[in-house]
């Protein structure tokens, strides 16, 4: 048999498509996959958090409660099947600006228990009652406080964009959840110079979930949302 040689011709060839095709693997600059999730209460009604699992969805907000005294009745099932089935969670709270903090602040913590691998609370904050702006600041800030205190962790806002510009603009060094729909990027709030979780439709579907859900998006990559959970 005679031995093979390879030309320098073939060579010269080899070398040039190995330059003109660089390996796609560890490459800069390559879009990050998005971390998208969903926040549901009782009127989601019954959800298969195995099949969001399977649809792609990361991290589920969970409402938990309202005001001085209401509490979500699904809230304990869908907190801990949500948890069963691998997704990360968080809790949140409807903020009632003509409520004390304070009692607002019992109704949630004695409710919601946060883990290690879980998302910081929320408080959803995007209505006030007539003439409560004049105590807003405080008394929210107070609610916030004692939420960090709790829980160990700086909590997150969640609010609408004109809501924000209106009477949250001091609370910026809190993690931003915004809602705004029909565009392709939020828009930034007065104060804040970056958004954490952006709420892009109150309309989406998803297998698993009877009807509509609203969806969300992380802003960042999967070491970052790592870094935001409770340690």
């Amino acid at each position: 048999m005679k031995p093979f040689t390879i030309s320098t011709s073939l060579l010269l060839i080899l070398f040039i498509a190995a330059c003109s095709n660089p390996p796609a693997l560890d490459t800069p600059g390559l879009q990050q996959p998005e971390i998208i999730g969903v926040d549901i209460s009782k009127y989601q009604g019954e959800v298969d958090f195995k099949q969001l699992k399977a649809a792609g969805i990361t991290y589920v907000f969970v409402k938990a409660s309202e005001g001085n005294t209401y509490q979500d009745p699904t809230f304990v099932r869908n907190f801990a099947k949500a948890k069963q089935a691998g997704l990360t969670v968080s809790a949140y709270h409807f903020y009632e600006s003509n409520d004390a903090p304070q009692s607002q602040l019992d109704n949630f913590t004695q409710l919601v228990t946060l883990s290690a691998g879980d998302l910081p609370p929320v408080v959803d904050i995007e209505k006030l009652h007539m003439q409560d702006d004049m105590m807003l600041t405080h008394h929210l800030q107070s609610y916030l406080s004692g939420l960090e205190k709790h829980y160990g962790v700086k909590p997150i806002i969640y609010t609408g964009l004109n809501f924000a510009n209106q009477h949250v603009t001091e609370f910026a060094q809190y993690p931003l959840w915004i809602a705004e729909y029909g565009r392709t990027q939020p828009t930034l709030p007065s104060g804040w110079s970056s958004w954490t979780f952006w709420q892009w439709s109150q309309s989406h579907t998803l297998k698993g979930i009877n009807g509509q859900v609203d969806a969300d998006r992380f802003n960042g990559t999967a070491a970052n949302f790592s870094k935001l959970l409770i340690k």
